[in-house]
């Protein structure tokens, strides 16, 4: 359970700043020092937005990523990158995002890249003196998110996207484990192609790889899970309804369970009581794909929604998803309206 009632947080990507997005396609223009001055001053810039707004949880916004999974193809050896996006133009979509040969065995022996962004969190924020009470949360892709932009390899025992599931999996339980030696106390597995597959694939097989990847770590730092119809461009890439995931998804061994809602209206609210009676329910409650700005007195009023559901002391409120899709400046203010409203209901309580 959380430390504190209506506890405000997010999920981890955050938008780049201009100068970032700049920068990122002319790196070989950079020395080595010039790089890292880059992540630090991105990392600061999340940093600085996020205790802006007042958040309780906070993260380094992803600034060091390609895309909140994308990035850690390049620690795992054993595959082929693709060098080029398999379709440039016409409207957004994700097959503008291609796959990955796999010509060799699996392994990550320089691990994930996730633990080195922690630390980098870590002295950062030490140096911004933002006090003790500032929760530091990580992100990492769960295997079976991992294992959708691989082909799989039946001459090297992986035939299909579960045996490529099961071979990432150890990685990213060593990765997990590693997080926590490093004093990480938040850790948040994605895994939104379960959520965006549970409609069509076993929810049983998908409880079971995430609890297996989890079982090291669980019960020594608070393990969340977000659940996610997909943004990338703002573009849904499943069904976007919980009740499918329903009741088998609630076996998960996580502490906070996020679902998506402000996207979809509030639609399935109900089902955050189930949730809570397993878990802290981590509610999206502004829309990362929308550019009306809520305002807090909207957050506030979709706050007391999410009392009729669940008890304080049980939930947790977030955007719908990462803000990386989502302009800088929105960004901003979504965040700020949304710990004014939960504040505005916390002094009611």
């Amino acid at each position: 359970m959380q430390s504190s009632p209506l506890r405000t947080s997010v999920i981890g990507s955050y938008p780049f700043p201009g100068w970032l997005e700049l920068a990122s396609v002319q790196l070989e223009r950079f020395g080595k020092d010039d790089f890292a001055e880059l992540q630090d001053d991105a990392v600061i810039c999340a940093l600085h937005d996020q205790l802006a707004a007042g958040l309780d949880v906070v993260t380094d916004g992803e600034q060091t990523r390609l895309d909140f999974n994308l990035s850690f193809y390049g620690y795992i050896q054993g595959i082929e990158l693709e060098s080029a996006s398999p379709r440039r133009f016409g409207p957004p979509a994700h097959d503008q995002r291609g796959k990955h040969q796999v010509v060799a065995p699996l392994a990550a022996p320089r691990g994930l890249g996730a633990v080195e962004e922690f630390k980098r969190l870590q002295r950062l924020t030490a140096s911004l003196n933002t006090g003790s009470l500032i929760t530091l949360k990580a992100s990492v892709p769960g295997p079976y998110t991992l294992s959708g932009r691989l082909l799989p390899n039946g001459a090297l025992g992986y035939p299909d996207r579960w045996a490529l599931t099961e071979a990432l999996l150890p990685l990213v339980r060593a990765e997990l484990e590693a997080l926590v030696a490093a004093g990480c106390t938040e850790i948040s597995v994605d895994e939104p192609s379960m959520s965006c597959y549970a409609y069509r694939e076993d929810t049983r097989r998908f409880v079971d790889i995430f609890n297996r990847t989890v079982e090291t770590v669980a019960g020594r730092t608070r393990v969340c899970t977000h659940l996610c119809f997909g943004n990338y461009k703002a573009r849904a890439v499943g069904p976007r309804q919980i009740a499918p995931m329903f009741p088998a998804f609630l076996d998960f061994k996580c502490d906070e369970m996020h679902v998506e809602m402000a996207s979809r209206e509030f639609a399935e609210l109900e089902l955050i009581g189930d949730i809570a009676k397993r878990m802290d329910a981590a509610v999206g409650i502004v829309d990362v794909k929308s550019y009306y700005l809520e305002t807090p007195e909207d957050i506030a009023r979709r706050v007391q929604r999410c009392l009729e559901f669940a008890p304080a002391d049980r939930l947790v409120f977030a955007p719908d998803c990462g803000l990386s899709q989502t302009a800088r400046w929105a960004a901003k203010r979504k965040l700020a309206s949304l710990v004014g409203g939960v504040k505005q209901v916390r002094g009611t309580i």
